[in-house]
């Protein structure tokens, strides 16, 4: 099977150390920056902070539409945070570097999964990866927003978590 990869990065104006305590929250910061067109019905299983969550959520994606339950690890606690699929071969990867010194940060969000083999996987290889790139790009936004009211003490958004 052919390997298909997706990277999309962003700068947010708040220090490492916050955008990962956020993205290790499973329980109310990680569902923040979930763009809930993309993202349904996702739902805690075990878990909640970092290494070991297990959550499952629906990906829609145009008419597309599949089921994932996803493990948590933490790779280098503090900077990699990954959600590895039970089901299949997807993995996903945020890592967190230290720009300007430390007052800001670069975002990455990486995904890997095996394409489906034949015309079908031809296909896959040809719209996903723009479609994944989409979807990555609104949480990157989401994130700097949710940061930045953070940083300003506005009140935040919150999702409600299914359990």
């Amino acid at each position: 099977m052919r390997r298909m990869r997706v990277d999309v990065q962003r700068v947010v104006d708040a220090t490492p150390e916050k955008v990962y305590a956020l993205l290790s929250d499973y329980r109310d910061g990680h569902l923040r920056i979930l763009p809930g067109a993309n993202f349904r019905d996702v739902a805690l299983e075990a878990g909640g902070s970092g290494a070991g969550t297990i959550l499952r959520y629906r990906s829609v994606a145009g008419r597309g539409e599949r089921r994932y339950r996803m493990l948590v690890s933490e790779p280098e606690p503090g900077r990699v945070l990954r959600e590895s699929s039970t089901t299949s071969s997807l993995v996903t990867t945020f890592t967190v570097s230290p720009v300007d010194g430390g007052k800001r940060s670069r975002v990455q969000i990486s995904t890997e999964i095996d394409a489906y083999p034949g015309l079908l996987g031809l296909a896959q290889r040809a719209l996903c990866p723009s479609a994944m790139r989409g979807i990555y790009r609104k949480e990157l936004r989401l994130l700097a927003t949710v940061m930045r009211q953070t940083t300003d003490d506005r009140p935040q958004t919150m999702r409600k978590l299914q359990t």
